[in-house]
């Protein structure tokens, strides 16, 4: 609630000085400090996801809950982005060099970005697969008594959901077992030579990835040419440009590694990120934190870093070492471990139930918001051009 009240608030006072005042040239104070504001939000953002405040309840680390609150986080960077950039500003301040250069590759990251966004949401319909798996098993484990005929029922499950999680991460490619569903759908009723680019683009990133498409050349493509600002540049609309263009890799890059995503072999681990600025502080500690995560991951073939599915993995082979072994009757003290277990794992199912479909509504949230925000961008690039007067 405190992060959303200091945005509205940093909004509202950008757009009421703008609309008020045309910021003369060499009057660049106000500028500074909305570029000021705007690395703080973001730093705090960060940091309170790194580091949870003790007056609020904390998410487990990579859980469906953290990865929501870090789309939360996204979402609200990328507007106060727009706002320092782009609201109430005179449209040729952003055709001049360097931003002629760094404005069109950051708009190219945007595509790139929209792809792994299709790509992150058919990797969380197999996740709602596993789901389906999983429940089958724990349906058929909290049976009582329990007989040969519900564990057999199980083991099938269980093999099932831990070959599945397996194929997903050596392959790279969507569970066999599941549908297709790359497409957020078409916008239509947009006109003019800009929206029209835009949406051919829209319409072209809304269809099936190709089979040689693979997250981890997407990921080390969006970080090519991404240099910090030097110098004066650091109270430029620069600044804001790089930021934005680092925040998007690096969430996209999260979101790669705790979803079952195609071919993300090679996937990188560390991407150059300023440490002398504090606003990527909190981000440098999170990408440790991750990639460490990551390098364990890959010694044990799971199919992603997200909380649920590495508890489920881990669950799902304790009990298919159980079904492998079952006697009719069970020890007590066994049959009360197992119990324990399917109660794990149903408590993760009902998480995955409340959370995955909330998740994948973000990610199209954020896929629509990329795509209007580049068609904003393009808008404004063309109007830079024809030397138009500011924005009002």
């Amino acid at each position: 609630m405190v992060a959303t009240d200091n945005q509205n608030s940093f909004l509202n006072r950008i757009s009421i000085r703008r609309n008020q005042v045309v910021t003369m040239e060499g009057n660049h104070d106000p500028e500074i400090e909305d570029l000021e504001h705007f690395q703080k939000h973001v730093a705090d953002r960060f940091h309170d996801l790194l580091s949870p405040p003790d007056d609020y309840p904390s998410e487990p680390f990579l859980s469906i809950a953290w990865i929501r609150n870090l789309l939360d986080v996204f979402l609200c960077c990328e507007a106060e982005f727009k706002a320092v950039v782009l609201m109430g500003r005179d449209p040729t301040q952003i055709t001049k060099p360097p931003l002629d250069r760094l404005v069109p590759e950051f708009l190219d990251r945007v595509v790139k970005a929209l792809d792994i966004c299709n790509a992150v949401s058919n990797g969380v319909e197999s996740v709602r697969h596993f789901q389906k798996l999983a429940e089958i098993a724990v349906s058929a484990l909290e049976q009582r008594p329990i007989g040969d005929g519900q564990v057999r029922r199980a083991k099938k499950a269980l093999s099932s959901l831990v070959t599945a999680m397996v194929i997903e991460d050596k392959e790279g490619q969507t569970n066999k077992m599941t549908e297709r569903t790359w497409s957020f759908g078409r916008r239509t009723g947009v006109s003019g030579s800009n929206k029209d680019r835009a949406a051919g683009h829209f319409r072209v990133l809304s269809w099936g990835m190709s089979k040689g498409w693979s997250a981890a050349k997407q990921i080390q493509a969006m970080s090519t040419n991404m240099v910090a600002p030097r110098g004066s540049e650091t109270s430029s609309l620069v600044q804001p440009v790089y930021i934005m263009s680092t925040i998007m890799l690096f969430v996209m890059w999260i979101l790669v590694t705790v979803v079952p995503c195609q071919e993300r072999t090679g996937l990188m681990t560390h991407f150059p990120l300023p440490r002398n600025l504090v606003w990527a502080q909190s981000l440098i500690g999170l990408q440790d934190k991750i990639a460490e995560e990551w390098k364990k991951k890959e010694k044990k073939c799971a199919a992603g870093l997200m909380e649920e599915m590495q508890k489920m993995e881990k669950l799902g082979q304790s009990l298919i070492e159980f079904a492998d072994s079952f006697q009719f009757p069970v020890e007590a003290g066994r049959l009360e471990e197992v119990a324990a277990q399917v109660a794990e794992l149903g408590e993760i199912c009902r998480r995955m139930e409340e959370g995955l479909v909330p998740l994948q509504q973000q990610i199209r949230e954020l896929f629509h918001r990329a795509v209007r925000s580049r068609m904003e961008v393009l808008e404004v690039l063309d109007e830079g051009g024809k030397g138009t007067p500011p924005m009002m």
